[in-house]
């Protein structure tokens, strides 16, 4: 299931108390860059299960360093406008149907950040960024923070995405949120690059159907060289793309991930593997 929170920006939420000058000593520049990761998120049953695609998030993140906080962009918050999660306590979001009660009864108890929220706001420049203090950890971001991160005892906080606009849009967005890297912030970007819920075949657990499979190649190579142009106009990547990539709610995750390369970084693609014939697990790491 999807969620559109359709909040207006008149709402008054934009109000910000405190500037960027009094929030340096909760997230100061040290001299080190975060590496920032896309994640392949799949089945929010991940959020409770030792598997392959876990254990590949496991092992991308056991050699970063602990971070100040997190940033996620999740597939599963869809706004008008551009929001970021500004509460102490988020609430833990079951946004699906159908799984066991066991996930349906799952928390994951981490803290929110205001000041980071409220440095996201300021900083971007490019469009309004309002202050939530209704929406919480939707399973895009829980059920990937669970497990690595079970103690839940690092803040997270969640930007929204506007789906009327362009993944150009999405992109110089990203952009300005850069620096965050340099305080400490492991940002992430949680979707999944191949997407089409009305092809998922039951069959195909391990398998990719051909569509799917050409689209997750032509993506991986444009990630490796970094040509982001392309990437950004998904809708020209051809009829394989169209049918891999219906709707763009999966797939914006990763350009927020893509923007924030730097010049000389490296990117690695990990857990590549498509399932149930048109869903790709595909994950990528920055720095």
């Amino acid at each position: 299931m999807e969620w559109m929170k359709t909040m207006a920006m008149t709402s008054g939420a934009v109000t910000i108390g405190t500037s960027l000058r009094a929030m340096t000593d909760t997230l100061p520049e040290d001299g080190h860059v975060m590496p920032a990761f896309f994640i392949g998120h799949g089945s929010p049953m991940n959020a409770l299960e030792d598997n392959e695609f876990t254990r590949g998030w496991k092992a991308e993140m056991a050699n970063v360093r602990k971070p100040a906080a997190i940033l996620c962009v999740s597939a599963h918050w869809l706004t008008r406008g551009t929001w970021v999660t500004a509460m102490d306590h988020p609430k833990t979001i079951h946004d699906f149907g159908g799984f066991p009660r066991e996930l349906s009864e799952a928390q994951y108890t981490a803290p929110g950040l205001p000041e980071l929220a409220r440095r996201v706001s300021e900083t971007v420049q490019g469009t309004p960024i309002g202050l939530d203090q209704d929406w919480g950890l939707d399973h895009g971001t829980w059920s990937v923070l669970k497990p690595v991160f079970p103690k839940a005892d690092l803040p997270v906080v969640q930007v929204s995405i506007d789906l009327s606009k362009p993944g150009a849009w999405h992109y110089e967005l990203a952009k300005e949120l850069s620096n965050l890297r340099r305080r400490g912030v492991l940002i992430l970007g949680s979707g999944n690059i191949v997407h089409n819920l009305r092809w998922m075949d039951g069959q195909r657990l391990d398998q990719g159907f051909d569509w799917a499979l050409e689209t997750n190649e032509l993506t991986n190579r444009l990630i490796l060289n970094r040509d982001h142009a392309k990437l950004c106009d998904y809708q020209s990547l051809g009829k394989s793309a169209a049918r891999a990539i219906p709707t763009p709610d999966h797939y914006y995750p990763l350009l927020y991930t893509l923007a924030l390369q730097g010049p000389q970084e490296d990117v690695k693609i990990f857990n590549d593997k498509a399932v149930l014939g048109s869903i790709t697990m595909t994950s990528v790491r920055i720095g």
